[in-house]
């Protein structure tokens, strides 16, 4: 009869009890009444932090009834009364709700937000219980064989539950009126007592790095779900305790940080792996989510039109992420980088949908949830950039890794960490011998990488040459793989693609983490490797490298097809010029090419295969041409991709099989000799 939500289904505070249907049989009923009565009354060993008189009151009141229903089950409870069998379901539909409780005011994670929802609580208490009241009150007591001590007692309990107060408790009262007027100090950008603040939190049970991270994820999760709503009031409180708990365990739990192992090597294994087709390399700068249909504005910079359509509707006429006011409204159509998010949907069976949740407000990814959050957050970053220049060799690295952490959670944190000056600090932490300093500056700096003034001042500090540094040298194998990333993400200025490519070191060191670095490294490595190359003069140092056999070698023994993928994707880039048509040619990686195109199961390398088939034929010409137009497999393939494919590979396979079309023709017709370059172009033209 049980219906069991877990607490990632089951919004906090929310209670979707199930009524028993009215043919019950009332075995089942009440077997079902003493599983939940068990469940409630085990609580009693359970730690709440809030709500301790209200949950003793009602563990006592069911313990009663628990013992109540136990009696009965010893007789003949086939032949309730039907009032009796009436009354057992309602009181089963208030233990659900009571359970449901419970598990709120002990769930990990929410102990600040239960205290500040006290009131709320209480009343949730005071309703269930008097509900409990109103359930006994239809009971008919002397038609159910107990003891007579037992009626009693049944008898007291519905008095008391019709008169109970359930209150807050004065101590939880004035534990929220602390933490009411510390987001109130906040609010007026004044820095509050962290004596106080620590009695607060010890009264809460928050006494680690820990427990306060669980409380800060808890609340996020929150965010997010009630960001679906449109719940402003809802959203202000939990950015405000989000924003201060990340205070907290920024600056009052900094000691205890390195201790919890488990915390850390979770942050670890969130490793950024990269691709030149990874959803979260091509998120909204405004809603953070992936973006379906990219438009990029004036000043340059891309946004999914839903989210700029609504940023501009509003009346703002500055571009979101630089700040600049836009020259014009329109919004041209970023078709290129669609294609390649498409492409990567199609290659690993993801529906944009999942990704597509409901819009968000803006405010709640650019701006602060609230104005005491937004203090909190610059007091916090103040803070840590203090420790990164003054403090010790611990404090640094827990500095860091804190800014690793706060400025993987919006586009504010990451605004308030650049302006408190936390690049340039992190920089000098690249050269550290301490290996977890590296690590954690190098992931610091791909968080901040992603806004466009991270971008800017990375630059302005000349640090590109100190993250290869540690993409070539780095202490360990994370932090080169790292280091990738933040190229990758800082090739996304056109203006970088040329410094990055100028730098002798820089493409030969992408090429050797592809060559020798994990997975992740060869991943990340291959995606800026790809951001590189979109500046043409670049394609002349990584094909002297020798990128192309190593790309040829990652396409025919690479167990992973997201890596053969993005070794396609930057074949295919580099096949654009005639050098790379030429290295291709030389190496002998037509026929791997032709072969992939007949045998992946990966629609986005097919179509991979088909531009650089396309690119080699513009090319190349005839000597292409004749390969592939004398391979009876290969047309159907063509074809199939002609129907099936995106429309650009559509295009580019209808457009291989007119040139081969037109070979053929022509050489049945003996005009071979005369056939050029000029044709296939002008073929792909129409």
């Amino acid at each position: 009869m049980l219906k069991r939500f877990d607490h990632n289904s089951r919004r906090i505070l929310k209670f979707p009890a199930v009524l028993p249907c009215q043919d019950v049989n009332p075995v089942t009923l009440l077997r079902s009444l003493i599983t939940l009565s068990n469940c409630i009354t085990n609580y009693q060993s359970e730690l709440f932090a809030t709500q301790r008189r209200n949950v003793r009151e009602s563990v006592r009141q069911i313990g009663i009834l628990s013992m109540f229903f136990g009696e009965i089950m010893e007789q003949d409870v086939s032949c309730l009364p039907d009032p009796a069998v009436l009354c057992f379901s309602e009181l089963h539909h208030s233990f659900q709700k009571i359970l449901f409780l419970f598990e709120d005011c002990t769930r990990s994670g929410a102990r600040v937000f239960i205290l500040m929802k006290s009131h709320f609580v209480a009343t949730q208490f005071l309703t269930l219980i008097r509900a409990v009241a109103t359930a006994l009150d239809i009971l008919p007591l002397n038609s159910i064989k107990v003891s007579t001590e037992m009626k009693e007692l049944v008898e007291m309990l519905a008095k008391q539950a019709r008169r109970a107060k359930m209150e807050v408790d004065p101590d939880d009262d004035y534990a929220m009126r602390r933490v009411m007027l510390i987001l109130n100090q906040f609010e007026n950008r004044f820095e509050p007592d962290p004596i106080i603040i620590k009695r607060v939190l010890y009264y809460l049970g928050i006494n680690s790095w820990s427990e306060c991270h669980r409380e800060i994820r808890f609340l996020d999760e929150e965010i997010s779900l009630v960001s679906l709503e449109n719940n402003e009031r809802d959203i202000h409180l939990l950015s405000t305790l989000a924003g201060f708990m990340r205070y907290c365990r920024g600056v009052l739990f900094e000691n205890s940080i390195l201790e919890n192992t488990d915390d850390q090597s979770a942050g670890r294994s969130n490793l950024e792996i990269l691709s030149c087709l990874n959803p979260e390399d091509f998120r909204c700068p405004i809603s953070l989510e992936l973006m379906i249909d990219p438009v990029t504005v004036s000043t340059g910079q891309t946004y999914d039109r839903v989210s700029i359509e609504k940023w501009l509707k509003s009346g703002n006429l500055i571009c979101p992420k630089t700040g600049e006011k836009l020259a014009t409204t329109e919004l041209v159509p970023n078709l290129n980088l669609r294609k390649v998010i498409q492409q990567y949907c199609i290659d690993h069976g993801v529906s944009i949908t999942k990704f597509q949740k409901q819009t968000r407000d803006i405010s709640s990814t650019i701006l602060p949830g609230s104005p005491s959050s937004a203090e909190a957050i610059k007091f916090l970053s103040e803070y840590l950039v203090r420790r990164l220049r003054n403090g010790t060799d611990k404090q640094k690295s827990t500095a860091a890794y804190e800014i690793r952490l706060l400025a993987k959670s919006n586009i504010y944190n990451r605004f308030c960490l650049i302006g408190a000056g936390a690049i340039p600090l992190l920089l000098t932490r690249l050269s550290s011998s301490d290996s977890t300093i590296q690590e954690n500056a190098i992931a610091a700096l791909l968080k901040l990488s992603k806004h466009s003034n991270g971008k800017k001042v990375i630059i302005n500090n000349s640090g590109l040459n100190s993250i290869l540094e540690v993409l070539k040298n780095g202490s360990k194998q994370e932090s080169k793989q790292i280091a990738a990333a933040t190229i990758f993400y800082l090739s996304s200025v056109q203006a970088n693609q040329k410094l990055i490519g100028e730098i002798p070191d820089a493409i030969p060191a992408l090429i050797e983490q592809i060559k020798t670095g994990t997975s992740c490294g060869k991943k990340n490595s291959l995606a800026a490797l790809f951001g590189i190359l979109l500046y043409p003069r670049n394609h002349r140092t990584a094909l002297s490298s020798g990128i192309v056999p190593l790309l040829s070698n990652l396409i025919s023994c690479s167990d992973k097809p997201e890596i053969i993928t993005d070794s396609l994707a930057v074949l295919a880039t580099l096949a654009e010029s005639f050098d790379g048509s030429d290295t291709i040619m030389n190496a002998s990686s037509l026929p791997l090419i032709i072969k992939t195109l007949q045998t992946s199961p990966s629609r986005a390398a097919k179509e991979y295969c088909v531009s650089i088939l396309l690119a080699l034929c513009n090319n190349m010409g005839v000597e292409v041409i004749a390969i592939l137009a004398n391979n009876a497999n290969l047309i159907g393939f063509l074809y199939t991709m002609s129907t099936n494919g995106g429309s650009q590979a559509g295009k580019k396979a209808r457009s291989l099989i007119q040139v081969m079309h037109r070979f053929h023709e022509t050489s049945s017709s003996g005009m071979v000799a005369n056939w050029d370059s000029s044709r296939i172009a002008t073929i792909h033209s129409c």
